[in-house]
């Protein structure tokens, strides 16, 4: 079947893994809803825009205002979305005594509260589709029983947090055909990566991606590494 009649839409997409997201979908045909906060100052994602001859489209979204992702999900009414990416993500750094806990809050609305909002605004869209899946980046941050170095409370929790949504959503969708993943990336050379990190952009979605092909209701609800690995809770 012809990957134009799929369509994936990546949140976070100006750079990094979300870049690396809408740049390999719309390289295999695919049509990418390529969304982040400030579309005019997106230059490598309008970059691959021009090169997609029509299969990458931009949208200003900023996924911690909620009315956003509403307006957006009514501006897309009548389209089927195959993929649902939650990438857009927040990472502030903490450490016991200096929590800020403004930066708290945002997490929280960012990492976790945010892809739920996407997931029940755009459900019908989701619903209509043919492929039916929902992909969220999580980390292995956000694994409870692999933390052994401590530190980084706002970003540890918030993906806890996000990790029992998406299986929760998990288990509330199969009913409907709908398959959802949560995914860690692996350490990826990005801005928020840093330039220490073990792989590349293109590796981890590559890797993702193969995960996503494979994804259905059969094996809904894991938590699992680019490299295929499951990841424990």
């Amino acid at each position: 079947m012809d990957n134009l009649t799929y369509q994936v839409l990546v949140t976070g997409a100006n750079r990094g893994i979300g870049l690396e997201f809408v740049r390999q979908y719309a390289e295999d045909g695919y049509r990418v809803i390529a969304c982040c906060r400030n579309p005019l100052e997106a230059t490598s994602l309008n970059t691959l825009v021009t090169a997609s001859k029509g299969r990458v489209s931009v949208h200003a979204l900023d996924v911690s205002d909620f009315g956003q992702i509403e307006r957006l999900a009514l501006a897309l009414e009548g389209e089927a979305m195959d993929i649902l990416i939650n990438n857009a993500g927040f990472y502030p750094p903490s450490s016991f005594g200096s929590i800020d806990y403004a930066d708290w809050d945002k997490a929280f609305r960012i990492n976790a509260m945010a892809p739920m909002k996407m997931v029940q605004s755009f459900i019908e869209h989701i619903s209509a589709s043919r492929l039916r899946k929902i992909v969220t980046l999580s980390s292995k941050m956000g694994s409870i029983a692999d933390n052994g170095s401590g530190g980084s409370y706002l970003y540890r929790t918030s993906k806890v947090a996000v990790n029992m949504v998406m299986k929760s959503l998990a288990i509330d969708l199969k009913p409907l055909g709908i398959a959802v993943t949560t995914l860690h990336p692996g350490w990826v050379k990005t801005d928020m990566g840093g330039p220490n990190a073990l792989i590349t952009a293109e590796a981890s979605v590559a890797g993702m991606r193969n995960l996503i092909d494979r994804l259905s209701t059969h094996n809904t609800g894991k938590f699992i590494a680019y490299d295929g690995q499951e990841i424990p809770w």
